[in-house]
């Protein structure tokens, strides 16, 4: 563990308020932009452009109107937010992009959010749907979620990945919500076999691993955004700091808090000097871009953590620490402050390298989890997962 993180990081409490006050900034820039529509997942020159309900990202957007709120109690957010519930229904009915896990993504940030802090039942039943789809997608011989496309297709079939993690909320969500066991028993099936297969025994991760349909066998793990099959992509494993905690909230296995510090001690090991990491863990320093946007994921994981430590556990308070140093290299160093013609939040981001996809721009995810961390450091917040 790095030693710097035993130390309580200065972070100050009128420098979250500075920087949630930029956020709000932004997302006033981006109301009448984003109406009807929703930017896309990540920047073109820094600059968001506009998309339709399509791909795994809008829930980011919506999800950053209802935490903006949820913290000023400003209607303007709330009507923003509710006035897009359409498209995201209009998504549900027609069945369009619906072939993938990201429904948690879409629908917990964008639904289930609305139904806790408003009571809108609508809402509610719109995300019982959206995780009727989800389940559908559960493989019960595999014991996972698939992924991506069609279920029969060979070259996804069997295809779990760890972003996953992020979407198994809505799952035990819908089971509370109905008294239905099979939306729970399918989202701690997957998360036990994401533990098992996705993570390495040297506590990296594979972003994507597949299964035998049929047999329910473990196959071989690949990346798909990560460097090498064998590295560890940096975002891959902020989801895992971050999802396998979510998981325990609902299931209480202490096995997932176990593996997460292992997980994160592992991530935490690799920083560079500003502690943002690089797009993949195989780089700790030189000219490979940073990918700010995993640093913001980790940093809600490390919090979540840290919660369920004990509170006399020295692992506790390091977490906690490391959460705050890196947010505020975040906040000083990687805020689009200075970028005027920007619309984003958090620069130095990377989609997907492999692929030139967003590669040091800002990503609407990095956006949303920079905003849910200053939430989670200011307030006693409660979760939309």
């Amino acid at each position: 563990m790095i030693e710097q993180f035993t130390a309580t990081k200065r972070l100050t409490r009128e420098r979250c308020d500075e920087a949630m006050a930029f956020i709000r900034q932004q997302i006033d820039r981006n109301l009448e932009t984003f109406v009807n529509t929703f930017p896309a997942e990540c920047s073109t020159n820094q600059v968001y452009e506009q998309v339709g309900n399509v791909a795994w990202t809008p829930g980011f957007w919506t999800g950053m109107l209802w935490l903006a709120f949820e913290v000023t109690g400003d209607e303007k957010y709330r009507l923003a937010a509710e006035n897009q519930l359409p498209s995201y229904r209009q998504r549900v009915d027609e069945k369009r992009y619906t072939e993938t896990h990201d429904l948690g993504f879409l629908y917990t940030l964008s639904c289930v959010s609305a139904y806790k802090l408003t009571g809108n039942e609508d809402a509610k039943q719109l995300a019982l749907e959206a995780a009727d789809l989800l389940y559908e997608r559960y493989l019960e011989k595999a014991g996972i979620i698939q992924a991506w496309g069609n279920l029969k297709d060979p070259k996804q079939q069997g295809r779990m990945i760890i972003d996953c993690l992020m979407n198994l909320p809505l799952l035990y969500w819908a089971s509370e919500v109905t008294g239905d066991q099979k939306y729970y028993d399918a989202a701690a099936s997957h998360v036990r076999q994401s533990a098992k297969y996705l993570i390495r025994e040297d506590a990296s991760s594979f972003h994507t691993f597949y299964m035998d349909t049929e047999t329910g066998e473990p196959k071989y793990g690949r990346t798909a955004q990560g460097y090498a099959d064998d590295s560890c992509w940096s975002r891959g494993q902020a989801w895992g700091i971050y999802g396998f905690p979510l998981s325990y909230r609902y299931t209480g296995d202490g096995e997932l808090i176990e593996l997460t510090t292992k997980l994160a001690n592992y991530f935490l090991d690799r920083l560079p000097e500003d502690l943002v990491c690089y797009w993949d863990l195989i780089f700790t320093d030189g000219p490979e871009e940073r990918d700010s946007s995993a640093a913001a994921i980790a940093v809600c994981g490390l919090l979540e953590t840290a919660k369920h430590l004990p509170l006399t556990d020295p692992t506790r308070r390091r977490y906690e620490n490391a959460a705050l140093s890196i947010l505020d290299s975040l906040i000083l160093h990687y805020m689009a402050r200075d970028v005027p013609e920007s619309n984003g939040i958090l620069l130095h981001a990377v989609y997907g390298k492999p692929n030139g996809t967003g590669i040091d721009e800002c990503c609407i995810w990095g956006d949303y989890y920079f905003y849910e961390a200053l939430v989670r450091v200011t307030r006693d917040w409660k979760l939309y997962w």
